[in-house]
């Protein structure tokens, strides 16, 4: 039996201000603040307010892909939606938090090897989930490197 389209929908809004919402809340309790701007930053280093705009749009694709997954019932697609989303709520508090760069440099690169785990598990079952995280696993293959960089420079 399936859900009633206003379920279905319903559903949608819901993940979009879970995702959305939470990403703002660890985004708004980490703020990189004067720690961050005292480390030595590579030279690719992008403007800072690039990184709330990117965020929200990434959110808004990764609950549109979670949405699908958990909707159509995709059992390990939804497992690894879960993984990544827990990774990624975690590196902010770790690594602007804790300032721990080298245990936030490990979730970052836990974070992208669940990305592309979800992408190669989804890309057969549900090929527009799959591209929702597309731009998402490109932007954190940048943030690691960005990461990797920060760690070795200080």
């Amino acid at each position: 039996m399936t859900a009633s389209p206003a379920r279905h929908w319903g559903l949608l809004v819901l993940f979009l201000v879970g995702v959305v919402g939470a990403g703002m809340l660890i985004g708004v309790n980490n703020p990189p603040g004067d720690w961050y701007a005292g480390l030595e930053k590579p030279w690719f280093t992008p403007p800072g307010i690039l990184f709330p705009i990117a965020w929200t749009i990434l959110y808004i694709l990764i609950a549109i892909a979670g949405w699908r997954v958990f909707t159509r019932g995709l059992g390990r697609p939804k497992a690894r939606w879960v993984v990544q989303m827990a990774l990624n709520l975690s590196w902010s508090p770790v690594f602007f938090g804790a300032h721990l760069i080298g245990a936030g440099l490990a979730i970052i690169l836990a974070l992208l090897v669940a990305i592309l785990l979800f992408i190669a598990e989804t890309w057969r079952v549900d090929r527009p989930a799959a591209l929702c995280f597309l731009p998402y696993a490109v932007w954190v293959a940048f943030a690691a490197l960005l990461n990797g960089s920060i760690f070795l420079s200080n």
